[in-house]
C-alpha cells in the first residue's frame, strides 16, 4: 500500500520560523536530528538581523549553537532564572528549551513563560519547547504552534545504512562487510516509522553482530522495531506465524487471501490494497490460527492488539493510548493486526461509557482513513453485541463464518495434530475417528489427542487411534453443551456471511 509523501519538514519548520510565531511545541524523540533541523531551518528563515539559535537544558544552562560563542551560561540553569532572562533579553533569536515540560506544572513558570512569549518585540524571539511529548497548559495552548518532524524517508534511511556500512569498513581496515542487497532493501523498508537515531541503533546492532546484513537479520530488525514502538504494551509481536497447509479446512478463506496477496504487497499496483476481514465463528474452530496463517501467507509480522490494555482511569488517557497504538501499527507496516474477540473490546450497549464511544469512533476513523499496509484480522464469537457501524461495508472487506468442521475436515485436523505428536494414524483411522466426533471443533479434536497421550503415558503405553477414540467418546463438545447458542449463531451467519470453508 502506497503512503502519500510527507511534507518537507525543512520547509514547514522554516515557514513557522519565518512567520515569527512566538511559541512552538516541538515533539520529537530524536533530539540531535531535531536540533540540526531547527538550526538549518532558522538559517534559511527570514529572521531579524543578528538572530541566534540557543539551546537550554537544566544541566548545561543556555548556549548558542549556530556559532561558537564559548561555554554555556550555566547561571541560567534554573527555569525561573532562564524565563526572567528570556523576558528581558534584547537578543533576537530562536530559544530551544529541552525537556521543559515538567516545569509547566508550576503556575509561576507558566505565567513567566506567557509573559516572555507575549512580550517578544515584533516576533523577534521564538521559544521552542522540545520534548518527546508536550501537553501545554490551557493558558499557553492558544499561543503555540505544534510541530512534529517527519520521520526519515526512504533516501535518508538508505543514507543511514550506507554510512554505517562505510564506518564498519573503515574500522576493519577496508574489509567490506557481507551485504545481501535484497535483504538490505527489505531492512531499509522495515526501518520506516523509526527516528533516525533508532534506525541507526537497529542497523548497527545487526551489522556489528557478525559483520553482515543478510535475510537472517530481517527478523531481528522487525523485533527491535516492535520493542521501540510498543511503548504502551498494547501490541504483542507474534514472531511465529502459520501456514494454511497446517490448518484443516478454511479453503475458501485461503483462496480469498491468496487472490489479494499481490495487491497487499504492492506487486499489483493497479489494485486497491485489501483492508481486512472479520472472522466470525464457533469457539475453537481455528479463527486465531487463521489470523496467523494470513500473516504467514502475506509474509509479514503478526501484531496482536490487546484492547483491554488501552483503558485507563485517567480522563483522555485511553484515547491517547489508542492513537499511539494505531500510530505504532502504521509504523510497523506492512503487518497483520490481529484483534482477538473484538466483541469484548467494542461491544455496544446502553451502559457504554463516553470513553468507550470515543474509542470506537477513533478506531472506526482510523480504519476508514489509514493508508498504511496494515491488514486487520478481527475474530468474534458473538456478533450480535458488535456495534452496527463496525460491520458495514468498507470497514472490513469481508465477513467470513468459521463453522464446525465437516467429516473430511475433521479427518484432516486429526491427521495434522497426530503427525505433530508422532502418533501413527492411517487415513482410514483418521476418517473413522472423524465420523465418531461429529460436532467437535478443531480445538476439541486436538485436546482429544493431547488427552490420549497423557493417558498412554500414565499406562506406559503408546498412544494410537484406539486411545484417541476413547477420549472422543468421553468428551461432550461445546456444540452439544451450548447447542442453542451455536444454533443461533449459525442461523444468523447463514445468509449474512461468507463460509470460510
Amino acid at each position: 500500500m502506497q503512503t502519500p509523501p510527507a511534507a518537507d519538514p525543512h520547509a514547514e519548520l522554516q515557514t513557522l520560523l519565518s512567520s515569527r510565531i512566538a511559541l512552538i511545541a516541538f515533539e520529537s524523540r530524536d533530539e540531535q536530528r531535531s536540533l540540526a533541523l531547527l538550526r538549518d531551518a532558522a538559517a534559511r528563515a527570514r529572521r531579524p538581523g543578528g538572530s541566534g539559535v540557543f539551546v537550554w537544558s537544566a544541566t548545561e544552562g543556555l548556549r548558542r549553537i549556530d556559532r561558537d560563542m564559548g561555554a554555556p551560561q550555566r547561571h541560567l540553569t534554573e527555569p525561573a532564572v532562564l524565563l526572567r532572562h528570556l523576558k528581558s533579553t534584547p537578543m533576537p533569536g530562536v530559544y530551544i528549551l529541552l525537556d521543559f515540560h515538567p516545569y509547566l506544572a508550576d503556575p509561576v513558570n507558566v505565567r513567566m513563560l506567557k509573559d516572555a512569549v507575549q512580550g517578544a518585540p515584533d516576533g523577534a524571539r521564538t521559544i521552542v519547547l522540545m520534548s518527546h511529548e508536550i501537553t501545554l497548559p490551557a493558558e499557553l495552548a492558544t499561543l503555540a504552534a505544534h510541530f512534529r518532524p517527519a520521520l526519515p524517508e526512504l533516501n535518508e534511511r538508505r543514507m543511514i545504512v550506507t554510512r554505517l556500512v562505510d564506518e564498519w569498513q573503515r574500522q576493519h581496515r577496508g574489509r567490506a562487510p557481507k551485504v545481501d542487497r535484497a535483504a538490505l532493501a527489505r531492512i531499509v523498508d522495515n526501518l520506516a516509522g523509526l527516528t533516525a537515531a533508532d534506525a541507526e541503533r537497529l542497523v548497527r546492532r545487526v551489522l556489528y553482530d557478525d559483520g553482515a546484513i543478510t535475510t537472517d537479520d530481517l527478523a531481528a530488525v522487525q523485533a527491535g522495531k516492535y520493542e521501540l514502538l510498543n511503548r504502551h504494551g498494547t501490541l504483542d509481536f507474534e514472531p511465529d506465524t502459520a501456514r494454511f497447509a497446517d490448518i484443516g479446512g478454511l479453503a475458501n478463506l485461503r483462496r480469498w487471501v491468496e487472490s489479494r496477496k499481490a495487491a497487499f504487497d504492492g506487486s499489483a499496483p493497479g489494485l486497491e490494497a485489501p483492508r481486512g476481514v472479520l472472522l466470525l465463528g464457533v469457539q475453537g474452530c481455528g479463527k486465531s490460527l487463521a489470523a496467523r496463517a494470513v500473516a504467514g501467507l502475506f509474509g509479514v509480522p503478526l501484531l496482536r492488539f490487546d484492547f483491554a490494555a488501552l483503558y485507563s482511569k485517567w480522563q483522555g488517557e485511553s484515547e491517547r493510548n489508542l492513537r499511539d497504538t494505531l500510530a505504532s501499527a502504521d509504523a510497523l507496516a506492512p503487518c497483520v493486526l490481529w484483534i482477538d474477540e473484538i466483541e469484548k473490546a467494542l461491544a455496544a450497549g446502553d451502559d457504554d461509557t463516553g470513553s468507550g464511544r470515543r474509542i470506537l469512533g477513533a478506531f472506526l476513523t482510523w480504519m476508514a482513513e489509514r493508508r498504511s499496509a496494515v491488514f486487520i484480522v478481527a475474530t468474534a464469537n458473538d456478533v450480535t453485541v458488535l456495534p452496527p457501524e463496525l460491520l458495514r461495508k468498507g470497514r472490513f472487506d469481508e465477513v467470513f463464518f468459521v463453522d464446525l468442521p465437516d467429516t473430511a475436515t475433521r479427518a484432516a485436523i486429526l491427521a495434522i495434530h497426530a503427525r505433530k505428536r508422532d502418533i501413527p494414524l492411517t487415513p482410514a483411522e483418521a476418517l473413522q475417528l472423524a465420523r465418531a466426533s461429529a460436532e467437535f471443533s478443531g480445538a476439541e479434536l486436538e485436546q482429544a489427542i493431547v488427552a490420549a497421550r497423557y493417558t498412554a503415558h500414565a499406562e506406559d503405553a503408546r498412544p494410537d487411534a484406539a486411545a484417541i477414540a476413547r477420549e472422543i467418546e468421553a468428551t461432550r463438545p461445546l456444540a452439544v453443551l451450548m447447542a442453542e447458542q451455536v444454533a443461533s449463531l449459525r442461523a444468523w451467519a447463514r445468509d449474512r456471511t461468507v463460509p470460510a470453508d
